[in-house]
């Protein structure tokens, strides 16, 4: 596995993270491993190690440390492995991987089977799996780390629901050749799921060069909240509340600081514009 690289985020300098060094040296032989030492490393190591010539760089992380190695790797010819330990592994259940099991995913890796899948980006940032306008964006900004550590995903559905009080923002979304919209909250998906093993995006496929797009109408969060609640437990979206539809691009603005987040990292505020590389990434999955 001499042309494979490993870059860990050990998460803290904790007992835990020694325990999730251990694991994936254990189970990564043969392989180069690097750590991460601070936020936006991931990127810059997987950027260097392209470079240098290695054809599988992988992710041992959550879905934040996915989305790091995903934008340097953006461009280059190098395939995408991914080792999910962090508190969230959406990205990694969209593509079938096996759940909890290191050796499993390892195996994936070494049988070198690629799928090339979509490559969105928001104002020239690339992710994997979904994007944000509006109240989850907000929850992310406003949910610590160690808030993350103690209740794990369950710490975004606090935030949001301690923001829902008060009043969401003024967003327009616009379509080249299309109709202007208004709303007040904004998903953008590459594949199917959202915040864990629900299907949200219910059209969407990680390959078929398209951004699924859901927007809420001008009504208030508690509204939203319920509505999120409906669409992750029904077959299709129908609520005249909502407007569902795919696009290769669109734009997002607002009069007011509205943040924006990808792969459940805040990377600013509107106005933004997302567009998508079809096929613009290699991924290692099961084949």
């Amino acid at each position: 596995m001499q042309d494979t690289l490993v870059i860990l985020n050990p998460a803290a300098r904790s007992e835990r993270a020694g325990h999730w060094r251990s694991r994936v040296e254990k189970v990564a032989r043969g392989a180069a491993l690097r750590s991460t030492s601070r936020i936006g490393e991931a990127e810059s190591l997987a950027r260097k190690a392209a470079r240098e010539g290695y054809q599988r760089i992988v992710a041992a992380g959550g879905d934040g440390t996915i989305n790091e190695v995903v934008n340097g790797l953006a461009g280059t010819s190098a395939a995408l492995g991914l080792l999910p330990i962090g508190t969230v592994n959406v990205f990694a259940t969209e593509l079938g991987l096996p759940s909890g099991d290191l050796n499993q995913c390892w195996q994936i890796i070494c049988d070198g089977h690629t799928r090339a899948i979509d490559l969105p980006s928001a104002n020239g940032k690339h992710f994997v799996q979904l994007a944000g306008i509006g109240l989850d964006a907000q929850a992310v900004k406003e949910t610590s780390v160690a808030f993350k550590r103690s209740f794990g995903p369950l710490s975004y559905l606090i935030s949001a629901a301690q923001i829902a009080s008060r009043p969401p923002p003024h967003l327009v979304i616009e379509l080249k050749g299309a109709k202007t919209m208004e709303g007040s909250f904004v998903l953008i998906g590459n594949g199917r799921l959202y915040g864990g093993p629900f299907p949200f995006f219910k059209r969407a496929l990680i390959d078929d060069g398209l951004l699924d797009v859901v927007v809420f109408k001008r009504i208030g969060y508690l509204d939203i909240i319920r509505y999120l609640q409906e669409v992750i437990f029904s077959s299709s979206i129908s609520m005249p509340e909502l407007e569902y539809f795919q696009t290769k691009r669109l734009r997002v603005s607002s009069g007011e600081d509205v943040p924006v987040e990808v792969d459940g990292e805040v990377i600013g505020t509107c106005p933004v514009e997302f567009r998508v590389r079809e096929r613009g990434l290699r991924v290692l999955a099961p084949g």
